[in-house]
C-alpha cells in the first residue's frame, strides 16, 4: 500500500467510525514499519489546498502511525480551514512528504526547489516555521524564508537559526 493510500484510509476510517483513529497494519516494508519519521500530509481539493499538518520530528512509533495520524490531523484540525467533511473525501487528492533529518544551513545554502527550510530562534524555541520544498510560487531564498519566519512569528531582523532538509514525496496517482 502506498503512503497517500494508507492517508485515505486513515480518512475513511475515521470518517465511518464517529472520529476513531485507525491502528495501521504493519506490511512488509521495513520502511513502513520502522522507526518513524517527521511526516507532512497534505489535501488538496480542486488544486488548493484543503489542509496540511505534519511533523517535523516523529512523535509515533511508526512511519504507518505518523502518516495516519498526521492524514487525519490535515482534516479536521489544521486551523487554517473549516474541518473536512466526509462527503469531501473522494475529491481530495494527498500527498506524503517524508522528512530527511534536518541539518544547520545558510541561507546561501538553500534552494527552494530542493530543500524545505525550518527557521527558530534560541530564545523560543517553540517559535518554529517550517516551509516544504518545491512549492508552487516560492521560487526564490527570499520567499521560502519570508514565510517560514511569518508561520513561526519571528521577525527578519531577529536572530534566528535556518535548517534545511530534503524529502520524499509520495502522490496519488
Amino acid at each position: 500500500m502506498s503512503y497517500p493510500d494508507l492517508a485515505r484510509r486513515a480518512l475513511e476510517y475515521y470518517f465511518s467510525n464517529n472520529g476513531k483513529y485507525m491502528s495501521p497494519e504493519k506490511p512488509d516494508s521495513p520502511d513502513y514499519s520502522g522507526p518513524s519519521k517527521g511526516v507532512f500530509v497534505c489535501l488538496k481539493k480542486g488544486g488548493e489546498l484543503r489542509g496540511c499538518i505534519g511533523t517535523i520530528e516523529p512523535v509515533r512509533g511508526s512511519l504507518g502511525e505518523e502518516i495516519a495520524a498526521n492524514a487525519v490531523s490535515a482534516a479536521v484540525q489544521d486551523p487554517r480551514f473549516p474541518p473536512v467533511e466526509s462527503a469531501e473525501l473522494g475529491e481530495l487528492h494527498i500527498t506524503v512528504d517524508v522528512l530527511d533529518e534536518p541539518e544547520d544551513a545558510c541561507a546561501g545554502e538553500l534552494d527552494p526547489a530542493e530543500y524545505g527550510v525550518i527557521v527558530s530562534t534560541e530564545r523560543y524555541p517553540f517559535r518554529r516555521g517550517l516551509l516544504l520544498p518545491a512549492l508552487e510560487g516560492v521560487d526564490t531564498v527570499e520567499a521560502q524564508l519570508s514565510i517560514a519566519l511569518r508561520k513561526a512569528g519571528i521577525r527578519p531582523e531577529e536572530s534566528y537559526r535556518i535548517q534545511r532538509f530534503r524529502v520524499r514525496r509520495y502522490e496519488e496517482e
